[in-house]
This record gives structure tokens, C-alpha cells and sequence, in this order.
């Protein structure tokens, strides 16, 4: 039988609920897009979108074209599978290491599959655009993105295939640029009020994506592998890598001894030392050993805190970051595993980058360089010299904010946007000149902007959820009404009835039509799946009377089925 266009019928619909979680799920959006019908997993890090979870990623990218289109950006559809020459221009066949996807034809030609398309956009643009008539101009495409993650995990939320809004920007000036970038910021905002998200927008590092200006869009969860710092005094809010903290006055070194060596045997770790000394961690200075691109490098913080690996692998992008090995101190005798310090040191036998609080006039018991031996009195400055100072400690809540000074709070969050101003990064790779007014090659500056399509519907999913299952927003949501036939064929006939009624409206509609199904399991199925409104037809439409229930919050009314329409309708 034929029916409305609207009307889903779930008596033959491709959808399976379970009432059990699924064994390796962590999260709430895992176990709930598993149980309730959305997804299925293919295999690691892969998963299959069924008629439902579908219709709810559709729903997504609809509102990121329609606000997309809405700034004057141009849709396009680029392959995901590309060859390796344009990555190699760009230096990103080696830089992204083992995230990509590599795979060969019959030839022998090298290919990859698209983790992102700076590459392919330029050349494209290159290929179409010749003159700075022809600019700026805003092109995007909403496709699979590919990234070989080592850990998948967390469902839709971490996979190794993706859906994501990926647009780029091309402007003659760096003015068109900023002017290109504040366009992505306002449309990214209207989507994620439209899809219903809690975010916020924070500072970032751009990394190994190079430029300039770098803000993301988080949704705060508790499932989030990102951290960020949130001032509860001000607006200040930072991605933890971005986070700068103002370097102390300098001290004066004058005021402090001369250095002192200490015997201090069986200590090298800064516990065992301030332990053996009787002093406080921060009063020592922890140099951590690190390779950047295969040279060694020390990193000197207080002894009271971390080295963020993360933060130093952004500050330092494109290079690869890794922790020295016992047997990079075989050869290396002037290294001493555990007493390493930066007197005499650095410079020469390494580059030493240091977190600010290691400022000029500050003294410290650090590491003599010898075994079994640290040294007092050793003042930055005087002793040892900087060669760089980053932001490379771990975060810790009640750090100053680093724009009024009150006590910051760390709060996790899923990135859902990100946004850039990469300049010429690209555009110098690839050449990218178009003819300017003076009738002279005018490089051409970019932007870059991501929105994660597929990983929006999974952060929904964590911010909206309650204990009985999904809570959709209405503009995202599989349905707009979800009627349950709860009782004997003469109820199921009338919610068919209503069901075609309202979707002849224009209503989008779920009807729960199945036999020998108990009112119980539709209820908890209803409930489950989310849908915002839910009409139920039970014993009392003999009577010419439904219940509607607001899903989200737990409302619920008696109405004529007349009036129930109407309000479904208006």
C-alpha cells in the first residue's frame, strides 16, 4: 500500500533494537546509536549508517549546506582517492605517517585516501581561477574522509572513515582572507545553534595544518578526548595546546650563590630528589629528553609539572616529537640518564627549550651532569642560556587565566569545528598565482574550515541522552513524530490513519505498526529512538482521545485526536 512520503513504517523498516549495550562500548552515544537502531559496526573504526541514523546525518549536512550556501561557498564533490604526487608537493605524504591510507593500482602508482584535501582544492582552484576577478571564492564539499587511527574507538565518534564538511577560501589579500575567515565563523556558529549543541569557541594551535589565526568549535561532553581551559571570571577559553601563560619578572641572579654541587645518589626522578633533599618539586628543574626529527632536545619545566608531549608536538609541527630511548644514551656519554642539566649543556650538547616560568634570574636544584650528583644554585641566565621559550607544561585547573589572572577549570569536549587561516602554506606549494590589478602574478592566501558532519551526530547524542535513550533536537531528529499503536488492530489502524494524515501535512512521521509487538516494548522502543514528539493511540482513541509526549521533557497530554493533529501541524 502506498503511503505518504513522510511516513516511516517500522513494520518494514531495516531497524533492530537491543536492549543490551553493545560489549566494547564506552560512551553514551556508542551504546545508544547501537541499541536504538542508527548504527552497526563493519569493522574497526567503520561503521554503517542504517535508514535512521541516516536520515539523522542527512539532516546535519542539510543545515551545514544550507548555511554554507547561505555565505556565497560553492558545493563540489573531489574523489577520495588520490595520488600521492599532489601530497608530496605538499609534504604531507610524510608528515602524516602511518594516519594515512596508502594503497597501489595494478601499475605499481602510489595513491592514498583522503584524510583532508588542502591539495586538491588548490590545484582546483588553480586549474579554474586565473585572474583576481575570478576571487575570492569559497568552495566546500561534505564527503568520506579517511585517517588510519591507531585507537578507534568510541563509536562514530572516533572512526577511520568519516563524514566531514571540509571548505576552503581563496582571496587576493590578507584582508579578503580575514574577511573570508569571519563569514566561516558566523555561518559554524548558526549551524551549531540550528543543530542544538552546547559549544564553545576556543583559541588552537594550527599545527601541522601551518597559517596563522586557528579557532575550534567544541561541544562540551564528558565522552570528549579534547581538553579545554574555561575561565569562570571572564570569557577567556583556550584548546589546552593554545593556552600561554605570561613569563615571571626576571629575577636577579646576582642575589643567588654560586653553584653547588650536591651528592645525591639513588635519585633520578624529581621525587626521589626532593624526598632526598627535604625541598618542594618546584624548586627543581626537570629537563625531559626528547627527539625532534631524530635530534635531541631538552625540555626544562619546574619539577612540579608535566611536560605536555601534545602541546610540544603543535608547537613544534611539522616535526615529529618522540621520547628518548635508553639507547640514545649509548653513544652519548656526556648524557647522564637522570642528572641531566642545561649548565654547559645547553646549546651544545642540545637545543633547550623552556616553559616560561624558567626565567632569566630563577634558580634551581637541577641535574649536574654526572651520575648520582644534581646541583643547587643553578640560575637561568647566568649558568645556562634558553634557546626557546613554548608553553609546554600540563594544564592543571586553578592556573592563572591568562587574561584576568583568576583560577582556570579544565573541562573535557568533542571537536566538532575547526577553523583556520593557513595563508600561503598551500599556495606556495603549489604556486597558486592569479593575475592583479597591476597586471602582475598576485600569490593567493587561504583559508581552511572543517566541520565533523558524522561526529556532530554522535556529540548530540552525548550532550542530549537521558537514562531511557536518545533525545534529538527537531531539526536533526529521524522524525518530527514518533506514534506508538499501543494495543489491538483497530488502534494500529487508526495510527496508520493519523500517520498518513500528518505526513500528507508535512509532517515527517515514525509509526510503530508492528504486530505481536507488546505496548511495553513500543513504549521502551519510543523512548529509546528519540524522536521528539510521541503520540500514542491506545485505549482511549475509542474515545477520540491520544496522549502526546514531549520526549525531552517527559510532558505529557491527553488530546482530541483533532487537536493533537493541529498541534502537530501548526
Amino acid at each position: 500500500m502506498a503511503h505518504a512520503v513522510n511516513v516511516q513504517r517500522m513494520s518494514t523498516m531495516l531497524l533492530k533494537t537491543l536492549r543490551d549495550d553493545p560489549a566494547d562500548a564506552e560512551t553514551a552515544s556508542h551504546k545508544l546509536l547501537v541499541r536504538a537502531g542508527y548504527v552497526r559496526r563493519t569493522a574497526a573504526g567503520i561503521w554503517s549508517w542504517l535508514p535512521l541514523g541516516k536520515r539523522v546525518l542527512d539532516n546535519v549536512s542539510r543545515i551545514v549546506r544550507e548555511e554554507m550556501d547561505a555565505i556565497g561557498a560553492q558545493e563540489v564533490l573531489l574523489p577520495a582517492l588520490l595520488p600521492r604526487e599532489a601530497y608530496e608537493t605538499s609534504g604531507r605524504w610524510d608528515e602524516y605517517g602511518d594516519l594515512l591510507f596508502r594503497l597501489k593500482d595494478r601499475k605499481g602508482a602510489d595513491y592514498l585516501l583522503g584524510p583532508t584535501h588542502e591539495e586538491i582544492f588548490t590545484l582546483t582552484v588553480k586549474d579554474q581561477c586565473t585572474s583576481y576577478k575570478d576571487l575570492p571564492v569559497i568552495v566546500y564539499q561534505i564527503q568520506t574522509k579517511y585517517r588510519d587511527e591507531a585507537r578507534p574507538r568510541s563509536g562514530v565518534l572516533r572512526g577511520r572513515e568519516f563524514q566531514m564538511k571540509d571548505s576552503y577560501s581563496f582571496d587576493v589579500t590578507d584582508e579578503g582572507l580575514a574577511e573570508s575567515y569571519r563569514l566561516h565563523r558566523d555561518a559554524y556558529t548558526r549551524i551549531f545553534e540550528r543543530l542544538g549543541l552546547d559549544y564553545r569557541i576556543v583559541s588552537a594551535v594550527s599545527g601541522a595544518m601551518g597559517g596563522s589565526a586557528s579557532e575550534e568549535f567544541l561541544a562540551p561532553a564528558a565522552a570528549g578526548e579534547d581538553t579545554f581551559v574555561d575561565c569562570p571570571a571572564c570569557d577567556y577559553a583556550a584548546n589546552t595546546e593554545a593556552v600561554t601563560f605570561a613569563a615571571p619578572s626576571a629575577g636577579d641572579g646576582a642575589a643567588h650563590g654560586p653553584v653547588e654541587e650536591l651528592d645525591t645518589p639513588d635519585t633520578p626522578t624529581i621525587e626521589t630528589l626532593a624526598v632526598h633533599l627535604g625541598v618542594s618539586a618546584s624548586a627543581t628543574l626537570k629537563n625531559l629528553l626528547v627527539k625532534v626529527d631524530g635530534e635531541i632536545v631538552a625540555v626544562g619545566v619546574p619539577g612540579d609539572r608535566e611536560v605536555d608531549l601534545g602541546k610540544l608536538g603543535e608547537h613544534l609541527a611539522p616535526a615529529t616529537v618522540e621520547l628518548v630511548t635508553a639507547e640514545d644514551f649509548t653513544d652519548r656519554p656526556d648524557l647522564v640518564r637522570g642528572y641531566v642539566g642545561p649548565q654547559g649543556m645547553a646549546g651544545k650538547a642540545f637545543r633547550y627549550i623552556a616553559d616560561p616560568r624558567v626565567a632569566p634570574g630563577t634558580a634551581w636544584i637541577t641535574g649536574a651532569n654526572k651520575a648520582d650528583t644534581h646541583a643547587r644554585n643553578v640560575v637561568c641566565g647566568r649558568d645556562f642560556e634558553v634557546d626557546e621559550y613554548l608553553d609546554v607544561v600540563v594544564v592543571e585547573p586553578g592556573d592563572p587565566c591568562p587574561a584576568c589572572g583568576a583560577g582556570i577549570t579544565l573541562d573535557r569536549a568533542i571537536e566538532i569545528g575547526h577553523i583556520f587561516q593557513l595563508g600561503r602554506k598551500y599556495a606556495d606549494a603549489f604556486e597558486l598565482d592569479v593575475l592583479g590589478q597591476q597586471g602582475k602574478p598576485v600569490r593567493v592566501t587561504m583559508g581552511s574550515y572543517g566541520i565533523g558532519v558524522s561526529r556532530a551526530v554522535a556529540a548530540l547524542a552525548e550532550q542530549t541522552h537521558d537514562g531511557a535513550g536518545l533525545c534529538w533536537p527537531r531539526e536533526v531528529a529521524p522524525a518530527d513524530v514518533h506514534i506508538v499503536a499501543a494495543g489491538k488492530a483497530v488502534q494500529n489502524e487508526l495510527a496508520l490513519e493519523l500517520a498518513e494524515r500528518l505526513g500528507g501535512a508535512g509532517v515527517r512521521v515514525l509509526v510503530d505498526d508492528r504486530a505481536g509487538v507488546s505496548p511495553g516494548v513500543k513504549f521502551t522502543d519510543a523512548e529509546l529512538i528519540g524522536v521528539p514528539s510521541i503520540l500514542v493511540v491506545g485505549r482511549g482513541a475509542a474515545n477520540g482521545v491520544v496522549e502526546l509526549k514531549d520526549r525531552r521533557t517527559g510532558e505529557r497530554e491527553e488530546l482530541a485526536i483533532d487537536e493533537a493533529v493541529a498541534r502537530l501541524t501548526a
